[in-house]
């Protein structure tokens, strides 16, 4: 780091404020300007100090740490917030992304991983403490499968089947045969259903149907 990246740590634990304090201090290029014991009290320090990097704790009296995130990101003056917590599930991670947080801190990661993870927000990155971009992958397969889900309720009985097959790789004539119907309805259907899951291609329909049953697309 080039400049002095000004810290402002959340937290509600004095013990970890304190501890917190103590390792940035270490280290060359990092100061810390200020400590809050609460959301609250955080918007109100970032708006007089204006540091570079916030480390908020997300579980906290008065205003929790993704209240203030986004408060504090919807102001004029910019600044990258570091969600520093133990929390380790999926509703925690997803709250903080949204809210605007540049990156995901757990509260057992060592000292390098701390100045690591302030570093690559400075530059404009996102950091994931190891283990939860896992998490948030999963995330994002159920997102798209509630958003599929959705979709997929407008298709209709005829429709799903056609998904269904053609997904497994059958052609359009050996599906008219297995469901004993003209090819030409089998085109009309298949269209219809391609444009109700907005799909462009028989590679994209079968891609969409593996990641719905967690299997790699058939070739």
């Amino acid at each position: 780091m080039y400049r002095q990246v000004k810290v402002l740590i959340v937290d509600d634990h004095a013990l970890v404020r304190e501890g917190l304090k103590t390792i940035l201090g270490s280290q060359s290029g990092i100061q810390v300007v200020g400590m809050a014991g609460d959301g609250e009290e955080a918007v109100r320090l970032f708006k007089r100090l204006e540091p570079d990097v916030v480390l908020m704790d997300l579980s906290m009296p008065v205003k929790d740490g993704v209240q203030a995130m986004r408060e504090l990101l919807s102001s004029d003056k910019p600044a990258r917030v570091l969600a520093l917590t133990a929390h380790v599930d999926q509703d925690h991670i997803f709250s903080a992304l949204d809210a605007g947080a540049s990156g995901y801190l757990l509260k057992n990661s060592t000292r390098d991983e701390l100045v690591m993870a302030i570093q690559t927000v400075m530059e404009g990155k996102v950091y994931l403490a190891p283990g939860i971009s896992g998490e948030v992958a999963k995330g994002f397969l159920k997102v798209a499968r509630d958003t599929t889900g959705g979709k997929l309720s407008n298709l209709t009985g005829r429709e799903k089947e056609i998904f269904r097959l053609v997904a497994e790789g059958y052609k359009n004539r050996e599906i008219a045969e297995f469901l004993v119907i003209s090819v030409k309805t089998v085109e009309k259907h298949r269209s219809n259903l391609m444009k109700k899951l907005e799909l462009n291609s028989a590679s994209e329909l079968k891609k969409l149907w593996a990641e719905m049953h967690d299997n790699p697309p058939s070739a």
